[in-house]
């Protein structure tokens, strides 16, 4: 099993490319199951996600060919001329809770999908019963059977007006995808208003859909008989570009971050700049460093768009644990996201963690250590703590980076870093 090992101590000084949003990218892959017309994506990442959703993809018909581009990123044709299967595995299924994203289509297009229930980061329980009584709604009969949703819509979708209890991005996705094709009018109300479900309602729209209230918490789609095929950009990694914007601010150094903006991570752009970071506009990016002195606590608290981004939270609590005083962390989408606490601990940060809540208090100097990755972004929080800890670190278990991090050693390298692959 593949390692990565951390000489640190380096100022990082240079420019990172950033990728093109892997969150986005996956419901993206899911809407060609809409069409038989091709859709043409550009700007995605070469992630073990993206390779795992075109292989669950291929279940249902899909031929897909990916080709890099000449400016970065890479091209991706998706093509289903016909649904041949409604089966999602759960030998796929298992690795990558994004595979959910494949109910909508399915029973909007073919009028059933059989979908394992999914498996994917160990951070929390993640029901999927948002995404289930949305598509009861719209009058779907649904069983889970035997680890699988098994739904019919033999009739077809009919559109239905659903106020979700709680903001999912998962869960207004899917049902966004299958309005599409439903019968009438659906209402989506207390929908997620995150950049990737922005990005989704923008492709959607481009393939024929008509969508109204994009960008609100109030989603209005008027069912088409049919959708076409498009071409899209994936928008830039607003989560990448918030961990390299750490990298910068950890290590004291001084990174520009091309092909992504500061609107993108406005909160934690918020956040970094209250604790003594500077993060300005410049260009076609931004440029992020360490104001003068030393960092200063902040508190943090996560909250669906446009708070503080939860998949944002374990770095920015490492970023903490060299500051000067305390910061409160406190953690309100996943109930299971603290699992980098006692590895940090390791490396002689000072954490005590109370419920949903963890309290950090800075020292002088984090110290390198053999530690365990258990996510895929709480992985790359100790990559951070290696970059600015003295001496070696090691971290093991890192196929969670491959997931969500393209070409992560390369990148950190070209700013000046000491870092390499050792493979396992």
């Amino acid at each position: 099993m593949d390692r990565i090992r951390i000489i640190g101590g380096v100022p990082l000084k240079g420019a990172i490319q950033i990728s093109g949003a892997k969150n986005a990218a996956l419901p993206l892959m899911a809407a060609s199951l809409l069409t038989d017309r091709p859709l043409l994506l550009s700007n995605v990442p070469d992630l073990a996600d993206i390779a795992t959703m075109r292989h669950l993809l291929a279940q249902h018909g899909v031929e897909s060919h990916m080709t890099a581009e000449a400016a970065g990123g890479h091209r991706l044709s998706l093509a289903v001329p016909d649904i041949t299967g409604t089966l999602a595995p759960y030998d796929i299924v298992r690795k990558m809770r994004a595979s959910i994203l494949v109910l909508g289509p399915l029973l909007a297009r073919a009028g059933r999908a059989e979908v394992s229930l999914p498996g994917g980061c160990a951070i929390g329980t993640r029901p999927v019963n948002l995404h289930i009584e949305a598509m009861r709604e719209m009058g779907a009969e649904i069983e889970i059977e035997g680890g699988y949703i098994r739904a019919r819509a033999e009739g077809g979708l009919r559109g239905a007006t659903v106020r979700f209890g709680t903001v999912s991005v998962g869960a207004t996705e899917n049902l966004l995808m299958a309005a599409t094709l439903a019968r009438g009018t659906t209402v989506i109300e207390n929908a997620a208003r995150e950049p990737e479900v922005v990005d989704l309602t923008r492709c959607l729209v481009a393939m024929g859909a008509s969508i109204g209230g994009i960008g609100t918490d109030r989603l209005v789609v008027e069912g088409r008989e049919r959708l076409g095929g498009a071409s899209h950009e994936v928008l830039p990694d607003r989560v990448e570009t918030g961990t390299y914007a750490v990298a910068a601010a950890i290590t004291g150094g001084d990174i520009t971050l091309q092909g992504t903006s500061v609107e993108l991570i406005g909160a934690v752009a918020e956040t970094m700049r209250e604790a003594g970071v500077l993060v300005e506009a410049e260009g076609n990016g931004i440029r992020v460093r360490r104001a003068n002195g030393r960092l200063q606590g902040v508190d943090v608290m996560t909250q669906p768009y446009p708070g503080f981004p939860t998949d944002m939270q374990a770095q920015i609590m490492t970023l903490m644990t060299g500051a000067e005083g305390a910061a409160m962390i406190t953690e309100t989408i996943f109930e299971n996201r603290f699992m980098h606490v006692p590895e940090l601990a390791r490396m002689g940060a000072s954490i005590t963690v109370h419920g949903a809540s963890a309290l950090v208090r800075g020292v002088p100097r984090l110290t390198g250590a053999p530690v365990m990755a258990t996510d895929l972004r709480a992985s790359v929080s100790l990559v951070l703590a290696g970059l600015a800890a003295e001496g070696e670190t090691i971290v093991n278990r890192v196929y969670h980076l491959d997931r969500g991090y393209e070409r992560l050693e390369a990148k950190l390298a070209a700013c000046g870093a000491v870092v390499e692959r050792l493979k396992g």
